[in-house]
This record gives structure tokens, C-alpha cells and sequence, in this order.
């Protein structure tokens, strides 16, 4: 069973940077998309950023693009999103999540992944 631990989350200022990660146990599969979600309080989860195995194409939701960055390190199994120029509209709880495929858009719902971690609490506030 795929296991995803995301950590990183915290209170930061309006305009700082945080980096989250995500440990993936027992990721074989040469094959993969992998996901950041987040949820605000009130809302619906929604897709920030994404990666896949195929020459690690990413992808980003347009309310983040050009502030966050996502990234592998394969060695460690471990997925990055590194979040510069927060907002406050950016607190939200943030999920990783893995699918053991490879989707044209990996920015997507959350139907298309199966395995999910626990999430990180990211609050931006003065």
C-alpha cells in the first residue's frame, strides 16, 4: 500500500516562501503522476500543481503559476512544492497525492488519484 506523508506546513507571513514535502513509501512504479491539492475552509479541493515520470512535465493552476514550483527528487522518493510570494487567498490544508499512471493533464480532480496523504496546514497571515 502506496503511503504519502506530506510535511512542511506552517504559519508564514503575506509575501514568504514555504516548501512542502511529500515522502512516498514503496513507489515502484516507473510510471506516475503526482499531485499537490489544497482546501480551503468552505471550499472544494482543488489541483495547484503537478508532475509526471515523462520527462517530468508539470503543470500549474493558474492562481499559482509563477510563484510555486514543484519537483522530484527520485532518490529520496520525495515530491517538493516550493511556494514563494504567498497570499493570503493561499491558506489551505495541502494534499499530495499519487496515481501509478501517467495522465496528459495531471492537474486535475481528485478522482483521478488514488493514494492520498494527510495533509499540511499552510495559513498566510500577518
Amino acid at each position: 500500500q502506496l503511503q504519502l506523508v506530506e510535511s512542511g506546513g506552517g504559519l508564514v507571513q503575506p509575501g514568504g516562501s514555504l516548501r512542502l514535502s511529500c515522502a512516498i513509501s514503496e513507489f515502484t512504479s516507473h510510471y506516475y503522476s503526482i499531485s499537490w491539492f489544497r482546501q480551503a475552509p468552505g471550499k472544494q479541493r482543488e489541483g495547484v500543481a503537478c508532475i509526471t515520470s515523462s520527462g517530468g512535465t508539470t503543470n500549474y493552476a493558474d492562481s499559482v503559476k509563477g510563484r510555486f514550483t514543484i519537483s522530484m527528487d527520485n532518490a529520496k522518493n520525495t515530491v517538493y512544492l516550493q511556494m514563494n510570494s504567498l497570499k493570503r487567498e493561499d491558506t489551505a490544508v495541502y494534499y499530495c497525492a499519487a496515481e501509478d499512471q501517467i495522465y496528459y493533464s495531471c492537474l486535475g480532480f481528485v478522482s483521478m488519484y488514488t493514494y492520498w496523504g494527510q495533509g499540511t496546514r499552510v495559513t498566510v497571515s500577518s
